[in-house]
């Protein structure tokens, strides 16, 4: 007698994506569901003020057009003052933030205690925003663009020096053992193979700064701290709006600019890095 068998079914898992999400998550989403619609709530939307905003709209660019030519010349010597604040303000940060990334690197801090200090340090300066970090200091120094240089500076360093941190933890460590094997003290090996290593990518992560940099300073004048930013607040605050779009539209220039530039050092830097690179 023949006997048969009924194929077996095999019962495969379901998706993730249609698991029942586990108790954390779904509370996640209630809560940040709750915060959209309690933010939703507090609004102030009304029909008379979105049918408002049209003419508004229409009322700033009718009146911006065509932008002022009268005070180009006292804007562009408040443009230079922006730019020079955002070069000196980066160049302050990118060196500060060099020494307190080798701190805050696993790999080339002395302790572990450093380790976290550092890097407590580095998330202070980067989470507290530009215009605050500005207000602080235009207390500290009073108004002028001291502030906005000190500004730009602690926002690079935390900034930078997360980036320079976490390239220095990717590093190869046969360089640098092999440097150590010889007798060579801690400097040395980060003199001569951590910083050589890693400097490509510490040059393209100063000029996004610079360019980051360039753009925040065009508004920490709004809070006294110099550059352009006084000059438009006192535009707007005067509903100046020809002045107010002459200075808008020199600002997306510089932008722009510093933003082509920097893409160029990035791409030419990069180009002779890897042509000089062994195949």
């Amino acid at each position: 007698m023949i006997m048969t068998t009924r194929p077996t079914r095999v019962t495969s898992a379901p998706p993730s994506r249609f698991r029942r999400p586990h108790g954390g998550a779904f509370l996640a989403v209630l809560v940040l569901a709750g915060l959209a619609i309690h933010g939703v709530s507090r609004l102030d939307l009304s029909l008379e003020r979105l049918l408002m905003a049209p003419a508004r709209t229409w009322d700033f660019l009718s009146r911006g057009f065509p932008p002022a030519t009268d005070r180009v010349p006292n804007l562009a010597e408040a443009m230079l003052e922006t730019i020079e604040m955002a070069i000196i303000g980066t160049a302050l940060g990118v060196l500060l933030s060099l020494p307190i990334a080798l701190l805050a690197a696993r790999n080339t801090t002395p302790h572990s205690m450093i380790h976290v200090a550092a890097k407590s340090l580095l998330t202070v300066m980067r989470s507290v925003p530009d215009l605050v970090w500005a207000m602080v200091f235009v207390v500290s120094v009073g108004l002028g663009p001291i502030a906005g240089i000190l500004t730009i500076m602690v926002d690079t360093i935390g900034f930078a020096g997360r980036f320079f941190a976490e390239r220095i933890e990717e590093l190869d460590s046969g360089p640098i053992d092999a440097l150590r094997s010889t007798g060579a003290n801690r400097i040395s090996v980060m003199a001569c193979a951590v910083i050589p290593t890693a400097f490509p990518s510490f040059t393209g992560t100063s000029l996004y700064c610079l360019e980051k940099s360039i753009r925040g300073a065009a508004v920490l004048g709004l809070v006294g701290a110099g550059g352009i930013g006084v000059e438009l607040n006192v535009a707007f605050q005067l509903r100046q709006f020809d002045t107010a779009m002459t200075i808008i539209v020199m600002i997306l220039i510089v932008v722009l600019l510093a933003e082509r530039l920097s893409s160029v050092a990035r791409k030419r830097m990069l180009d002779g890095s890897s042509a000089v690179a062994p195949h």
